[in-house]
């Protein structure tokens, strides 16, 4: 299964927003990751809707997040930004052709949607174990001193007064 790009984008920037205390505009965000602003702006209204990040208005208005880090998963914002529908759909093609199979002998799944149905499953659960906050910690591990994130934060902090 392919995702969209708004899926790293929107997951970047609820990385980064865990830096900050205020909102932070969209198109920061965007300068920030070198991306386009207006397609990056409909990422972060996916995330809105969704109740992932709430907008601010105003003059030092932007995007914050809604629950702590901890409490959003990267599964969360796929179904935000991509939709919770299933990657797999299954046609139910072998009830068509010169050797269908007729509709009553098809009541359980078919090897392949079954096979699909089970990685899915799977594929959910991974991102459902994995928060915000677990992301966040993997940009600057333990011990590595390197800053990244609140280099971040800092820099979203002055682009706000600029």
């Amino acid at each position: 299964m392919k995702m969209s790009g708004g899926v790293e984008w929107a997951l970047h920037c609820c990385v980064v927003l865990t830096a900050v205390e205020e909102p932070v505009p969209a198109a920061r965000l965007a300068r920030l990751h070198d991306v386009s602003a207006t397609y990056l702006a409909k990422q972060m209204q996916a995330l809105s809707r969704a109740g992932l990040v709430r907008a601010v208005q105003g003059k030092s208005g932007g995007y914050v997040l809604t629950r702590h880090p901890a409490s959003i998963t990267v599964l969360d914002v796929v179904e935000a930004v991509d939709g919770a529908g299933p990657a797999f759909v299954c046609t139910e093609i072998r009830q068509r052709g010169p050797l269908a199979s007729p509709p009553e002998s098809c009541t359980a799944p078919c090897g392949i949607a079954h096979a699909m149905a089970v990685a899915e499953a799977a594929w959910r659960d991974s991102l459902a174990g994995v928060s915000i906050a677990d992301l966040a910690g993997r940009v600057d591990p333990p011990g590595s001193g390197a800053g990244a994130l609140a280099g971040m934060g800092a820099w979203l902090t002055a682009a706000q007064e600029e």
